[in-house]
């Protein structure tokens, strides 16, 4: 299935090195023919590449400002780690007054639809709706990588829209009774600390059409925003208190739930070994998880410009002065549900056929107990298994590993040395020892030539995937 991801590869930046694919949460990066490779059905678009390439070729697409002039109307949707981008003196009621401007007519706080998915979630936690453990749906490259790696999980994800895409409908909503204007005159535009949520506009894998019209970086609002704030005639427009905005850093949404007897877990490589223990039922006592694909939250979003940790006291101290959140109207929250089911993703199967599928696995698993276990990342394949699963796919040979290369390569000049020196004594060599002399001879010639080239010859085979 074609899905779009906002992350994407300058493949002249890339030097080819290894940081990538160390950090891939789905393995879905390799390095060939000296390039990084982005395998997309495995993408989630998390940003963790993005976040460790040194060279800077991972990068997000993200809308620019010039996408305002296609509606007569804009409307800012800003995640509420944008607040923590300023010092505890820039008051969310601030960021909000310097929105209005840069360019956009109005402002909607995610932080405030964040507010009514706690209440919505408190609500069918009291009813004992929920499944157990119920795993939260605001994090979009969380609920990607269930799809992708965890799919015996998906049924425990909690089918509520996330913050971004209620704050949108919420939005739109109001703009259309204030000015008039129908849908399509009408920007709606999400300030985005990550990639994902770019992806999850896009490529929804909850609604059928997100109601937001597309997501600008907190990084491109954050330079303009620095001109404006210090002069800006500040207005009341902040209605988020606490609650909604302290979603931006990890655990705000677990303190909204109400419950004590909750997980909190940031960081991709932190996430897949919680998940990994609910998918083998040891969590079972657990209500509610909070999963986060970056640091600390939101607030350690790849898309944002301050530092997490000083981010994350900035919301701390903003949140606090805020004040408590008002009760929210849940006269329509039972409407903030998925509109379509999740369906698990075929990315890490080996196979449509289960037999066959079960055959390449056992391949696998051979091939694995020959290789060095070194998860060096040399051959550009993220670990020893993931190489031998590149070669029973086909698109990689057991020499693209450098030990067993070198072993490959010792193998064969001792046998050559050894038909050679029979010649050298004089002894002459048979017509078998003279074609067997020449077979060694072109592997040789093959892995020097494989070895130069980057081992290239098989990118062609990983464009199917």
């Amino acid at each position: 299935m074609a899905y779009y991801h906002s992350v994407t590869l300058d493949k002249d930046r890339c030097r080819g090195c290894t940081n990538c694919i160390q950090r891939c949460p789905t393995e879905a990066i390799r390095v060939r023919g000296g390039k990084a490779k982005i395998i997309k059905d495995r993408c989630i678009d998390c940003g963790e590449c993005i976040r460790v390439c040194s060279s800077r070729a991972k990068r997000a697409v993200t809308d620019s400002f010039d996408i305002l002039k296609n509606f007569e109307y804009n409307i800012a949707l800003p995640a509420p780690a944008l607040y923590g981008q300023f010092g505890s003196d820039i008051t969310a009621d601030k960021v909000l007054s310097g929105l209005t401007e840069i360019g956009f007519d109005d402002v909607f706080e995610v932080a405030r639809a964040a507010e009514y998915i706690s209440a919505l979630t408190r609500k069918k936690l009291e009813e004992g709706s929920l499944p157990q453990p119920a795993i939260s749906s605001a994090c979009p490259a969380v609920v990607r990588l269930i799809t992708v790696r965890f799919p015996s999980l998906i049924d425990n994800i909690v089918n509520f829209l996330e913050p971004m895409e209620v704050a949108a409908r919420m939005a739109r909503r109001e703009a259309k009774k204030k000015t008039g204007l129908s849908d399509d005159k009408i920007g709606v535009f999400f300030i985005t600390p990550c990639p994902a949520k770019m992806t999850s506009i896009k490529a929804s894998i909850a609604v059928n059409k997100s109601a937001v019209s597309g997501a600008i970086s907190v990084n491109d609002v954050y330079l303009r925003l620095l001109g404006v704030l210090k002069n800006v005639k500040t207005k009341n427009l902040a209605k988020a208190g606490f609650e909604g905005i302290s979603w931006a850093r990890r655990g705000g949404e677990s303190y909204g739930t109400g419950l004590q007897n909750y997980i909190v877990v940031d960081g991709i490589r932190n996430v897949i070994p919680i998940l990994e223990a609910m998918e083998d039922e040891k969590l079972n006592d657990v209500r509610f998880a909070e999963f986060s694909a970056c640091p600390l939250g939101c607030v350690g979003g790849a898309l944002n410009v301050a530092n997490s940790y000083v981010s994350l006291n900035n919301i701390k101290n903003i949140a606090e002065k805020a004040g408590a959140s008002k009760p929210a109207n849940d006269e329509d929250t039972d409407k903030f549900v998925f509109e379509k089911d999740l369906v698990a993703s075929d990315a890490m199967n080996l196979d449509k056929d289960l037999s066959a599928a079960m055959k390449k696995m056992e391949e696998i698993e051979k091939m694995c107990e020959t290789m060095p276990q070194f998860d060096c990342g040399a051959c550009g394949a993220p670990s020893c298994k993931a190489l031998a699963e590149d070669v029973v796919r086909g698109f990689a040979e057991e020499t693209d590993c450098i030990f067993i290369m070198r072993e490959r390569v010792r193998k064969i000049t001792q046998e050559l040395y050894d038909i050679s020196k029979k010649y050298n004594e004089g002894r002459g060599m048979t017509d078998e020892e003279m074609i067997r002399a020449k077979e060694l001879s072109g592997q040789l010639l093959e892995l020097e030539h494989r070895q130069q080239s980057g081992y290239n010859f098989n990118v062609a085979e990983m464009e199917r995937y």
